[in-house]
């Protein structure tokens, strides 16, 4: 029978992980072999997998809760679940979006400027 580390969240709608040591390596590993997928110039699989060895280095080292919430320090165990699930989600959709190819048309003249002109000018 699994210990329970704690009542409650304190969290609304977000229960008590019963194995968050094994979920948090499982999410992260599935993480890494999708980023593992694409170009290793791609800058989403650079930051993702800086990031993501980071965390699982962690979990890795800390089996007290509290010692890898505060070295982690993004939340409680059961959020950095979620925040690994979305991940995981988002690094899947990327590899069908394909980012890291060429866009098929150029894109428009000053796109990326910012501020607009519109916002420098005066009205008069």
């Amino acid at each position: 029978m699994a210990k329970i580390l704690k009542a409650s969240t304190g969290l609304t709608g977000l229960a008590v992980a019963t194995n968050p040591h094994h979920t948090l390596s499982a999410l992260y590993g599935k993480i890494l072999s999708a980023v593992s997928k694409m170009p290793q110039e791609s800058s989403y699989r650079k930051n993702t997998e800086l990031l993501v060895k980071q965390r699982a280095d962690a979990v890795a080292k800390n089996k007290d809760i509290g010692v890898l919430e505060k070295s982690i320090g993004c939340g409680q165990v059961e959020e950095l679940i979620v925040q690994a699930e979305n991940e995981l989600t988002l690094a899947r959709k990327m590899l069908g979006w394909k980012p890291w190819e060429k866009l098929v048309q150029a894109a428009p003249a000053k796109q990326w400027d910012w501020p607009p002109a519109q916002i420098l000018e005066p009205k008069v």
